[in-house]
């Protein structure tokens, strides 16, 4: 009771300090950097990862883009060229008037590199950065081009994509949090007993949500899912924290006449309960730092810390605010407009039967569509964005006019023979899907010396250390086909040049594709054995756990089974965060119920009545959370044009409801039909005497 009368007694002190962090936190947030490359997460020690180091760190070239030039004159393009030589952080422009001067005919080019960059009313350069994909000063850069170039050019590339991306994010994103709270409040507004205290909710959570985003700066930098979602989600898992000390101190202020004494008892009853309940949650989301694909590490750290705020702000801020408004805040209380659920619950145990029918109907089919959805899921971030951003029009335009899907580069040692780079470049031309390699060697041999060939484009082709080519591609990144097609250019690289590297967009994916899927394994087992501990340990029992997770396992498979059997494809990261943030989340529902359950039982009544009584006082407060979390994310859902947000934020309203019906229809019937082994392997549940005969639930 110290810290309870401590937080009673400072109200004021504490407001004052909420107040005052919030100058530094509203700093630290504008301050943090958002990374929008998700190729940046991979680990450090994989191929492709130290081959785009080595192209920067030796060639110092980060960034690479093609820019699609439409019906212009070669003089005019010469001109465009040059302009956009002098952008800030552009390395290289590469054009045919990089090798010979435009009065030259093209036709002096070897036929095959002639006809690959131009055709009737299009030709295509190749640019080069001196600074990595996503850096800010790339897409500075990338902005600056297309304002340079107009609306006869296109450019496409990593860079560009997550410039579009940016732009899109940054705009996007307030939307979204008001979004969720506004639906949050509607919610509140219609499911608790006061026209007031949901906006006390707000501002009190609202403070949380800051200093989280705020101490995120100490991360260095935080991915832009992270920051598109952290404050939604801290929303939506840490509301239930403040309508427990809510309805805690409602309940205390009828027994005391002192309303301090009666916030002290809140305070204490809901930091036990609230502890309890956000382990399990903090669990979830620490899981995801167990990823090898960091972007997980990431999410879980900003949530996790956003959890243990939301803890704090509850039984500190939100209670002092509480006290300083508490005459508004009882004159406008009123009836809850939730019905009583006695007849419901009468209804579901009665029925016990036909929920374990339908929970063993439901279970097989929901398995194996989770199983497909996590087979079909997408990993070309391009597919993220809508149809009609720039990006995706010069991809369209870079397949349309040049049948150009992907592009890979090459790294080759520079002492590897001339000979041997032109026998590993025929090699590679004559894999599926290669349109041609480009390096010196397609050019040198054919019509043009190397020694007649610019410093300019030897500088771009190689250094002290390597040899640069470029690999255009007709598969599409992240595509199987595409997958295979590398699987045997490093292996032919690797018979030339055994430290020879392969890198760029599609490589990392594969690379990506590959660490995912054993991420999901790690991550799905690392939470689902820290929060059956974790339930162990609360509920100590060995078999309660088992039950709980299994009911909200199933919510899990029928949630992320639906995208197979509606035909959706989801971003490979979504099952991956999910299925986990689901289950930290809304197991929370079935240890209220179950721990009420447990009371009853220990009380004495017979196990029919103790799983109705459980199911009867437990819905209103499962709808509450349940409903809480489904309105700040569905209206996200809704409204952002973003794949990989949307996708996750549907995931997330659609799998709270699912967890809450599992939970009231699935939970009683397994409690009630496993009563004797719950009994037996439950530390004190194990003197209750088995009843001979069942009360009538009246």
């Amino acid at each position: 009771m110290h810290f309870s009368k401590a937080v009673v007694k400072h109200r004021i002190s504490i407001l004052i300090v909420a107040l005052l962090l919030m100058i530094p936190s509203v700093l630290g947030m504008v301050a943090t950097r958002i990374n929008y490359d998700m190729l940046d997460y991979l680990p450090s020690d994989i191929d492709t990862v130290i081959g785009q180091n080595e192209l920067m760190d030796d060639f110092g070239k980060g960034a690479f883009s093609f820019i699609i030039v439409e019906d212009m004159k070669n003089k005019d393009v010469a001109a465009l060229k040059e302009k956009i030589e002098t952008v800030e952080h552009v390395d290289t422009v590469v054009w045919y008037d990089s090798l010979m001067d435009i009065s030259v005919p093209m036709e002096m080019l070897p036929e095959s590199i002639l006809k690959e960059f131009n055709t009737d009313n299009a030709t295509m350069m190749a640019v080069f950065f001196d600074t990595a994909t996503s850096e800010d000063e790339t897409m500075d850069a990338i902005r600056e081009i297309r304002s340079v170039c107009g609306k006869q050019c296109y450019v496409s590339g990593m860079s560009a994509l997550v410039t579009d991306l940016k732009d899109l994010c940054e705009k996007e994103e307030p939307i979204y949090v008001g979004l969720a709270v506004l639906l949050a409040l509607a919610a509140m507004l219609l499911l608790l007993d006061s026209w007031l205290v949901p906006f006390v909710f707000l501002a009190s959570i609202g403070m949380m949500i800051l200093i989280n985003m705020g101490s995120n700066y100490f991360l260095g930098e935080i991915s832009y899912i992270t920051k598109a979602l952290s404050a939604v989600l801290q929303l939506a898992v840490t509301m239930d924290y403040s309508i427990f000390l809510w309805h805690s101190y409602s309940e205390q202020r009828v027994i005391y006449d002192d309303h301090n004494e009666a916030m002290a008892v809140a305070v204490q009853q809901t930091l036990t309960s609230v502890i309890g309940s956000s382990i399990t949650t903090v669990a979830g989301f620490i899981a995801l730092c167990f990823m090898t694909f960091t972007m997980g590490r990431d999410l879980g750290i900003v949530m996790a810390k956003g959890v243990l705020l939301g803890v704090l702000g509850c039984v500190t801020v939100l209670p002092a605010m509480i006290l300083l408004l508490d005459k508004p805040l009882q004159k406008t209380k009123h009836k809850p407009l939730l019905p009583s659920m006695n007849g419901f619950s009468k209804g579901v145990v009665h029925q016990f039967v036909v929920f374990l029918i339908l929970f063993a109907i439901i279970l097989v089919p929901a398995y194996m569509g989770y199983e497909k959805t996590n087979d079909e899921v997408y990993y070309d971030m391009g597919e993220c964005l809508p149809k009609d951003m720039a990006y995706v029009i010069a991809n369209h335009k870079l397949g349309d006019d040049f049948d150009i899907a992907s592009t890979h580069m090459v790294l080759v040692e520079r002492n590897t023979s001339p000979k041997d780079i032109r026998d590993m470049i025929s090699e590679m031309e004559q894999v599926d899907g290669v349109k041609y390699v480009l390096g010196l060697e397609s050019i040198v041999g054919c019509r043009i010396p190397e020694i007649m060939i610019p410093d300019s484009i030897l500088n771009v082709m190689k250094s002290d250390r390597w040899e640069l080519m470029l690999i255009n591609s007709e598969y599409k990144v992240a595509s199987d086909e595409v997958n295979e097609q590398i699987t045997q250019l490093n292996s032919i690289l690797k018979k030339y040049d055994e430290g020879g590297l392969l890198i760029g967009e599609a490589p990392c994916m594969k690379d990506m594709i590959e660490t995912t899927a054993h991420d999901f394994q790690v991550v799905n087992a690392v939470s689902i054995i820290a929060i059956f501990i974790i339930i162990a340990l609360v509920e100590k029992s060995l078999i309660l756990p088992l039950i709980l997770i299994t009911v909200i396992e199933t919510a899990i498979f029928i949630n992320l089974g639906l995208p197979h059997y509606l035909g959706q494809s989801l971003p490979f990261i979504a099952p991956i965060c999910i299925s986990t943030i689901q289950l930290g989340a809304t197991v929370d529902y079935a240890i209220l119920m179950t721990t009420r359950y447990k009371a009853e039982r220990v009380q004495g009544n017979d196990k029919k009545t103790a799983v109705y009584v459980a199911l009867a006082a437990s819905i209103p407060s499962i709808i509450v959370s349940g409903m809480g979390l489904f309105a700040a994310t569905f209206g996200v859902a809704l409204y952002s044009e973003i794949d990989i947000i949307r996708s996750m934020c549907m995931l997330m309203a659609r799998g709270a409801v699912i967890s809450m019906i599992c939970v009231i229809l699935i939970l009683p019937a397994l409690l009630r039909l496993c009563d004797a082994p719950i009994r037996a392997t439950t530390l004190d549940m194990r003197k209750i005497r088995k009843s001979n005969k069942e009360d009538s639930i009246k």
